[in-house]
């Protein structure tokens, strides 16, 4: 019989129920439990991919192809596990699979209700995910807090769910918040006593607490907070504000919290060996190497729209012992500038990564072309590959007029085209070429080195390709063609092989990355920014008997 976990959270969003999910998971496969986990987010969109990254952050995609919350993320990470659709499931989901059903009279008239049928079917993905993957234990995080309407159906879900399996074999996390009021000098724990209460007034009484603070608890508030919300006090987790989030698993085993999970599941389980995460936090905290990497993006207003990339650079950056970091660059300020040379002086890579539309992509296309023509290493991804074929048939192979059909549909030099199957797409939502695809590599080239393998699988999220009516020019003038999608002669990969090192490719590596193991490309990528650092420091040293000016 499978065991449930429930996340809930309280008082505000944003407290890191998702970093707190994948934690618990982390700790579980720890201890030899296996897991698996699953996000049910409560807005009526099918899926995120059609929400505004500025709004709702990354998109995260799974092999399978499914576009999800980019907490799924986070999970696959911590727990080492390839997710997939069943992963992930929200209202819309919920409300077209029922409508469905009640067009084609599977309801028997019976009149269709948020209690039973909504709860049912959420209920039932809930058991189904945990059938489907055999595992031990089902984290299921419930997206929004507690209050909303919107989650209201989830939490009915789950407070049924205890009724039908008891409380052995399930199991209530709150999340909450702690505030430190900084005019008084102490910590308040009247919001989550106001949020234990709201959730038991739904008919939930919440296990374990954890309890985001910017100070330690103390055993006196835990007593406190424990004796106001019912629980056992060595069940009210002192999760305070770290530095890196793989920092928060090695903080909750400290507080004991995988074994009260283990013990109130009544759950055997091996003894825990965290030394993989603890030497991955030891390299993220103590590196002994900088680098500089500007991401060139425009939606660097909201940084979770980049969330995977930025975790890739810290495990890139942890196995070449530097800490990477991030230059923000919206990309429309190099539009207003004129040129990139002023805001990308003095950093030692450039990134351009995925995005949609035309806003910005001058912008991204100038930065390119200052990666290329310094020597400065780049890596694109996707909506970045396609600016570096842009940028190098305009000014290498004298296409001046070339572009993307996203972009400028009648231009003469469509060196980016949407392929013919989308050519008559309508419905934005799940019509991309999503998840995982196969790319050949060629033999002797970056990519070949970085992943050294003849075959590798990436994700992908994008409509538009490479087209194949300019790659014998693009060739021919150097643009090599370092790895294809042999079923359907795609480019995948592009490399500038005379230049230091240039890299872009169509799909998206950062989904892969993983605390410990590092993206490839990324891990090389970070490489050559730190040769390229060391090459810039050398450089500038004065001459041997010069004295430095001041």
């Amino acid at each position: 019989m499978p065991k449930f976990i429930f996340v809930t959270g309280g008082v505000v969003s944003a407290l890191g129920k998702g970093i707190a999910s994948a934690s618990i998971g982390y700790l579980l496969e720890s201890r030899g439990i296996s897991v698996t986990m699953l996000k049910c987010d409560p807005y009526l969109n099918v899926d995120p991919g059609t929400m505004s990254p500025t709004q709702h952050g990354e998109v995260f995609v799974t092999d399978d192809g499914a576009e999800t919350d980019l907490d799924l993320g986070h999970y696959e990470r911590f727990i080492d596990r390839e997710l997939s659709e069943d992963n992930n499931i929200t209202t819309g989901q919920i409300y077209d699979t029922i409508i469905k059903k009640e067009r084609r009279g599977d309801y028997l008239g019976r009149t269709v209700q948020v209690v039973p049928h909504v709860t049912n079917e959420i209920k039932e993905r809930i058991v189904k995910l945990a059938e489907d993957t055999g595992v031990d234990v089902v984290i299921a995080e419930i997206g929004g807090t507690v209050g909303d309407i919107e989650s209201l159906p989830f939490l009915e879900a789950i407070r049924q769910m205890r009724l039908d399996l008891g409380t052995d074999d399930t199991l209530f996390i709150h999340l909450t918040l702690v505030p430190y009021i900084k005019t008084a000098g102490e910590l308040k724990t009247k919001p989550t006593q106001h949020s234990v209460r709201a959730l038991r007034d739904i008919g939930i009484q919440p296990d374990i607490l954890v309890c985001r603070t910017e100070r330690e608890l103390g055993l006196e508030l835990k007593k406190k907070i424990a004796l106001f919300c019912n629980v056992e006090i060595d069940a009210v987790i002192d999760a305070r504000d770290v530095d890196s989030i793989y920092e928060v698993p090695l903080r909750f085993h400290e507080d004991g919290f995988d074994g009260i999970v283990i013990s109130k599941l009544k759950i055997e389980a091996e003894t825990v060996d965290l030394s993989a995460m603890e030497t991955v936090v030891e390299r993220i905290y103590n590196p002994k190497h900088k680098v500089r990497v500007a991401v060139c993006g425009k939606y660097v207003n909201l940084k979770d729209a980049y969330k995977s990339i930025t975790e890739a650079f810290l495990h890139a950056g942890a196995e070449n012992d530097a800490r990477v970091e991030l230059v923000w660059v919206d990309v429309e300020d190099i539009e207003r500038e004129g040129s990139p040379d002023r805001i990308l002086a003095g950093v030692d890579g450039v990134l351009v990564p995925g995005g949609f539309g035309e806003r910005g992509i001058e912008g991204k296309i100038a930065a390119v072309g200052y990666a290329r023509r310094n020597g400065v290493p780049y890596f694109g991804i996707c909506l970045g590959m396609h600016c570096a074929v842009i940028e190098y048939a305009r000014s290498v192979c004298g296409l001046t007029d070339a572009h993307s059909t996203e972009f400028a549909p009648d231009t003469s030099a469509p060196v980016i085209a949407l392929l013919p199957e989308q050519e008559d797409v309508v419905n934005m939502g799940g019509t991309m070429r999503l998840g995982g695809y196969d790319c050949v590599l060629s033999a002797g080239s970056r990519a070949h080195e970085a992943y050294a393998a003849d075959t590798v699988r990436e994700r992908h999220r994008h409509r538009y390709e490479y087209n194949n009516e300019h790659r014998k020019l693009l060739e021919s003038k150097g643009l090599v063609s370092a790895g294809v999608y042999a079923k359907a002669d795609l480019v995948e990969i592009v490399e500038i092989s005379d230049h230091p090192w240039f890299v872009a490719c169509q799909f998206h590596p950062e989904f892969k990355s993983r605390p410990g193991w590092a993206h490839p490309l990324f891990r090389e990528f970070i490489r050559a920014a730190r040769s390229y650092n060391e090459l810039r420091r050398e450089e500038e040293k004065p001459a041997e008997g010069v004295r430095a000016a001041g």
